[in-house]
């Protein structure tokens, strides 16, 4: 088992995931072998992490998966890797549960990993100590090993904060990093962007693998991954992800640029696993769909990009066509925008798909934000009627229906569609605003990959296809 340790902080905007991603970096380039992890749902700090790290970052969430799953999907990631570094999310001991099991503390006493504590110094000096002190004694076994102080003015300041650690705190500094302009990256209303938009991603990381090498102790950070072994599950997971693939049964396609490019990778290699080949697609350059037998439109900003989607019309009218003619599509979040009549944003109204018939009203404040769970309520190419599921969701959109939409989903928390519905469902076509996990939802893939290979044999009219049920009752 690797060394591992995790980056937390006492809120959001810390600093966590440049710090995170500059020690990822910087590790790197020592030659380490450094596998990236996030905690809770996200997509656009792993994009960087994974790039950082140069290995996909899998994401650990205590609310969508059981501890188990976490323990299982930790060990895999980690089994060829130097070190593990997770960062995470919110602050230290935030999470849905009153007792903050699902907290990243909690994360952290599962996993028996260290923390490294990253405090935000604008505008404190003596205070950072007993900031410092309070998380370190909030909860038994908070596993504080180490501070870094992030956004130091100067020497002056620096000594204030130092001086007063030293006296009030037990916990070694490990890094004192200054103001700096040159790592930022830039942000828009989810939060950063993504890397896959960010041209420049390689000379930013970089510079933030330099910059880190010199204020952050990397052989303290090392010798404080060093720690307790966490138990090997009793199942057999030996083995990388990449090794249990099977044989392909059918094609599927993956809509992936820079529109749509929040997928997880559990979701992605959970269909190779079970006989899905996947087929890359890039919503503004390609004319025309290639030889698959399902597709997968995941989330994204359409919205940014308007103008470019609608030009490539040829590429949305094969889209209808395939749907229209049962061709199981399965969308999440930007992907249900992308099949509606159009998107409404500040700079004009743009066509998409005009498979739902609704338009996508842009508005400056979420729509939905944070954990969903809905209940199963119609039959579906992809869902068991009756189960709960759970997800997440973060959009600043909403639908203008034009007239009540068949939903699948019934709303348990959060918002969806209208706050209580989500999951439109035609013919062998799926679109919610939920974003799910495969390894919340296991059985996701295999209905997916089924439902896929029974388009793909089949002849028959849409009645003897209706007759012989294409529904996938798996579960």
């Amino acid at each position: 088992m690797p060394a591992r340790m995790m980056i937390a902080a006492p809120s959001g905007r810390s600093g966590k995931t440049i710090i995170t991603a500059g020690i990822c970096a910087a590790l790197r380039k020592r030659g380490l072998v450094v596998q990236a992890f996030k905690k809770g749902p996200d997509y656009i700090d792993p994009s960087w992490l994974t790039a950082a790290s140069k290995r996909p970052c899998r994401n650990l969430d205590l609310y969508m998966m059981k501890k188990d799953v976490i323990i299982k999907t930790f060990y895999r990631a980690s089994e060829d890797a130097d070190i593990s570094i997770i960062e995470a999310n919110m602050g230290f001991y935030d999470g849905v549960k009153p007792d903050g099991r699902d907290s990243p503390a909690g994360l952290a006493r599962l996993l028996d990993a260290p923390v490294i504590f990253v405090v935000n110094c604008l505008r404190i000096t003596r205070s950072v100590a007993a900031i410092i002190q309070g998380f370190m004694g909030f909860e038994q076994g908070s596993n504080i090993k180490g501070v870094i102080l992030n956004n130091v003015s100067g020497q002056r300041h620096e000594k204030k904060l130092t001086d007063s650690i030293k006296r009030h705190c037990r916990v070694p500094i490990i890094g004192v990093v200054p103001k700096s302009s040159s790592l930022n990256i830039k942000e828009r209303h989810l939060g950063l962007i993504p890397s896959v938009e960010n041209h420049e991603k390689e000379d930013l990381i970089n510079n933030m693998a330099r910059f880190f090498e010199r204020y952050i102790d990397m052989d303290r950070i090392l010798s404080i991954a060093e720690g307790p072994v966490v138990k090997k599950p009793h199942n057999n997971i030996s083995g990388t992800y990449k090794n249990t693939k099977k044989s392909p049964r059918v094609k599927l396609g993956i809509f992936y640029d820079k529109v749509f490019s929040f997928y997880y990778p559990e979701n992605l290699e959970a269909l190779e696993k079970n006989g899905a080949e996947l087929v890359y697609i890039d919503s503004m350059k390609d004319t025309a769909l290639p030889n698959v037998h399902g597709l997968y439109i995941g989330g994204g900003f359409p919205e940014l990009y308007g103008s470019e989607i609608t030009k490539n019309r040829s590429l949305l009218l094969e889209l209808k066509r395939a749907i229209e003619g049962w061709m199981p599509v399965y969308c999440e979040c930007a992907g249900l925008m992308y099949l509606c009549s159009g998107i409404k944003t500040h700079e004009g109204f743009f066509e998409m798909a005009k498979i739902i018939p609704s338009v996508v009203e842009i508005k400056g404040s979420p729509q939905g934000h944070g954990y969903m769970e809905a209940e199963v309520i119609t039959e579906n190419p992809f869902f068991k009627k009756g189960v709960k599921i759970k997800g997440h969701e973060f959009h600043y959109s909403r639908l203008i229906k034009d007239r009540d939409l068949p939903c699948a989903f019934r709303v348990l928390r959060g918002h969806g569609i209208d706050g209580y519905n989500d999951g439109i469902v035609y013919k062998n076509m799926f679109a919610s605003y939920m974003h799910i996990h495969a390894a919340s939802v296991p059985y996701w893939a295999k209905n997916f990959v089924q439902i896929a290979e029974r388009y793909k044999n089949c002849n028959m009219d849409m009645q003897q296809v209706i007759k012989k049920g294409v529904y996938c009752n798996a579960g």
